[in-house]
Order: C-alpha cells, then structure tokens, then sequence
C-alpha cells in the first residue's frame, strides 16, 4: 500500500476522489428513490403543496391534481433510482448527472432558501441562498464536468475510439 501512495500521481488521486464523490451522491439518490418506493404512503403531495418561491403555483397545482401528482411521483421515485444507479455504476453517468441536477433544481425552485419566504418548516437546518440541494447540484456539476466514469466506471467499456479518447 505504501508503494501505491508513493508511486501514485496526483492525477489519480483527483479521479479516485472523484469517483467517490459520485458513488457517494449515486448512493444519496439510489437510497433515496427506493425509500420512496417501499413506502406506500409516500407522495411528493406535501412537499408540493407547501411550495413556495417563484414556481410554487406550479408545484401546488401539481399537488392538487391526481394524475399530475401521480405522475410527478413516479417520476420522483423511479428518477432517483434510475440516477442512483447510473452514478454508482458509472453507467451512463453524464446523463445521471444531468437528470440530477434536474431534480435537484426542481426540489430548489420548490423550496428556496430566500429571505422573507418563511420555508423553515421544510427544512431541517438554516439556510440563506445555499442548502443542500444547491450543494449537492453543484458536486454533480462538478462529476459532469471531469467525467471520471471513463476511468472508474462501467462507461469506459464504451469509449469512441480515436485520437480525443486517449486523454
């Protein structure tokens, strides 16, 4: 082991930190979505229809109707999953990325953390501009952005050959 710390460039430390950054969200969303789905009471309801923000009129007429909400539902617990996986197995993990920084950016527009919008109820902790799901959007940008499931992943079985994939 000390020969591999010694002999190990920077480099790899970088995609090796990388990568479990990404397994680390993968798990978030994987645990996530199937929580949602074992349990048959679980709705997206609540969360949408305290909504506040720009979009909440949106999120609440979402709340209120039953085939939108269902959907919204499935959407919400099968995407989690879905990304989950992708990022824990580097498996289409662009797209992951993608799709969670897509519901990271709705459960933010859903429920701000700006001033005078009195969402405490919602939250666990204090926020102002910067919460968690910020946060965690931006670690997916991040993972998006360096791709290391070209090195640590199932998507390196799918590289293009040719000169542009040699880096």
């Amino acid at each position: 082991m000390e020969d591999f710390l010694r002999n190990t460039k920077p480099d790899t430390w970088h995609i090796i930190s990388l990568t479990i950054l990404r397994m680390a969200i993968g798990w978030h969303f994987l645990y996530e979505g199937l929580i949602k789905i074992i349990n048959p009471d679980w709705s997206a309801a609540i969360y949408l229809s305290n909504s506040i923000g720009p979009f909440s009129g949106i999120f609440q007429w979402i709340a209120r109707n039953p085939v939108l909400l269902g959907i919204a539902d499935f959407l919400n617990e099968w995407g989690l999953v879905a990304v989950g996986l992708g990022l824990m197995i580097g498996l289409f993990s662009r797209w992951a990325c993608m799709g969670g920084m897509l519901l990271l950016g709705l459960y933010y527009l859903a429920s701000p953390p700006f001033i005078g919008l009195g969402n405490a109820a919602l939250s666990e902790g204090n926020y102002l501009i910067v919460n968690k799901n910020l946060i965690e959007f931006l670690a997916l940008w991040v993972v998006f952005m360096f791709n290391d499931s070209r090195v640590f992943g199932i998507d390196r079985f799918f590289r293009r050959a040719g000169p542009e994939s040699e880096s």
